[in-house]
C-alpha cells in the first residue's frame, strides 16, 4: 500500500477519485487538503482521512509517499515544485501547467530529484479503450488511417468558476477536454501528434474562454485525426464517440470517452485487401461486425493503482508520464496558436 495525500479535494477528487478508493488495491488515501477549510473537514469525514489545512501540512507528513494535486491549473506549477522539494511522488491533474515553460520546469525538477510524475489522463485506462489500443498495435485494423474522438458537455456561466477564466485554467473546452482526446488518440494510434490545425470560438456563452473547439491532427505515422470538444452541447446529446479507421477495418465506440467505465464498442474487420469496387457496396463483403468486450474497470482506480505499483516496485511509469503530459500541453498550445494564426502548427515549434 502506498500512502497518498490529496491537495485540492473539492472537485474531481471528491466526485470521482475518493469514491473509487474502495476498488483500489495498492493505494490508500490518508490525508486531504482544500483551500476551503469546510470542504476539507467534510471530505475528511466522508473518506475517513486526516484533515490538513495547508499544503505544507500535508507535504510534511512523513507517512505520505505520494500526493494527488487536483487544484486549478494555475496552482499546479508552485504546488508540484513544492511537493518535489518535499520528496513526494505526484499524480498531477491535467493540463500539466498554464504554460509550456512551467510544465517543462515541473518535469525536469522531478527527473532531477529522481521522483515519479504522472498526469491525470485516465481515459486510456478504460478497458474498452485499452482493447482498441491493443487491436491497433497488433495490426487488426491494418495501418491506421483516421481517428476521431468527441468529448462535450453543457457548461454555462458559473460565478467564480476557474475553468471559465483563462488566467486560472489556461483555456476552455480545448484545454480542459480536448487535451484528454489528444492523449487518448495518441495512445490508440501508437504515434505522436506532429501537426495541428485548430478552430476555437465562444459561440454560446459569455465567458472569456472558448466553448467550442475542433482540432485537426496529423500523427507521426501518417494517420490523420479530429478531436472535438465543446462546452455548449447538452450532456444527454453527446455520446462520447471514438472512431478508428484503418486499411483493414475499423473500431467504433460510444460512451468510452468520458469519466464512466461503460459504453459499447464494435469492430468491422476484413480478412484480405480487395480490388476496387466501383459501386462501393457495403453489403455482402467480408467485413463483419464484431462486439468488442472487456470487463468494466474504474479508470481512476486503475490509474492510481498503476502509479502506486510503479512507486512500490521502484520503476518509472510508462503511461501518462510527465514527459507525455508536457507533450500534450505543447499540442494544446500549438492548437491555440493555429486558431490565432489560421495556419498549421507543429507542437514544440519556436512559434510557441
Amino acid at each position: 500500500m502506498i500512502q497518498w495525500g490529496i491537495i485540492g479535494c473539492g472537485g474531481i477528487a471528491r466526485r470521482r477519485v475518493l469514491p473509487a478508493a474502495t476498488e483500489m488495491r495498492s493505494t490508500r488515501f490518508v490525508a486531504v487538503m482544500d483551500a476551503d477549510p469546510d470542504v476539507t473537514r467534510e471530505v475528511a469525514a466522508e473518506s475517513g482521512t486526516r484533515a490538513c489545512f495547508s499544503v505544507e501540512d500535508i507535504l510534511n507528513d512523513p507517512q505520505i509517499q505520494a500526493v494527488y494535486i487536483a487544484t486549478p491549473v494555475y496552482l499546479h506549477h508552485p504546488q508540484a515544485l513544492l511537493a518535489a522539494a518535499k520528496g513526494k511522488h505526484v499524480l498531477l491533474e491535467k493540463p500539466l501547467a498554464l504554460t509550456v515553460e512551467q510544465g517543462r520546469e515541473i518535469v525536469e525538477t522531478f527527473e532531477t530529484r529522481g521522483l515519479s510524475l504522472m498526469e491525470g489522463y485516465m481515459m486510456k485506462f478504460h478497458s474498452l479503450n485499452s482493447r482498441a489500443a491493443e487491436m491497433v498495435a497488433v495490426g487488426e485494423i491494418g495501418e491506421p488511417v483516421f481517428l476521431r474522438a468527441q468529448l462535450s458537455c453543457w457548461y454555462p456561466e458559473i460565478q467564480g468558476s476557474w475553468r471559465q477564466d483563462p488566467s486560472l485554467g489556461g483555456g476552455g473546452a480545448l484545454m480542459d477536454m480536448a487535451t484528454h482526446l489528444f492523449d487518448l488518440l495518441e495512445e490508440i494510434c501508437g504515434s505522436r501528434i506532429v501537426e495541428v490545425t485548430a478552430f476555437v470560438a465562444t459561440r454560446t456563452f459569455s465567458y472569456a474562454v472558448e466553448d467550442s473547439s475542433v482540432t485537426l491532427l496529423r500523427f507521426k505515422n501518417g494517420a490523420f485525426g479530429v478531436a472535438e470538444a465543446f462546452f455548449n452541447i447538452p450532456d444527454m446529446a453527446t455520446q462520447g464517440r471514438l472512431e478508428i479507421y484503418g486499411t483493414a477495418g475499423s473500431i467504433l465506440s460510444e460512451g468510452t470517452v468520458g469519466q464512466d467505465p461503460g459504453g459499447s464498442m464494435h469492430a468491422f474487420l476484413g480478412t484480405a485487401q480487395k480490388g476496387y469496387d466501383a459501386l462501393q457496396r457495403r453489403a455482402g463483403t467480408d467485413l463483419e461486425r464484431q462486439a468488442i468486450t472487456a470487463p468494466p474497470v474504474n479508470m481512476y482506480a486503475a490509474e492510481f493503482d498503476y502509479f502506486s505499483e510503479c512507486i512500490f516496485e521502484g520503476r518509472e511509469p510508462q503511461r501518462s508520464t510527465g514527459r507525455q503530459g508536457l507533450h500534450i500541453l505543447e499540442v494544446a498550445c500549438a492548437a491555440y496558436e493555429s486558431a490565432r494564426s489560421g495556419r498549421a502548427v507543429r507542437p514544440g515549434s519556436e512559434s510557441l
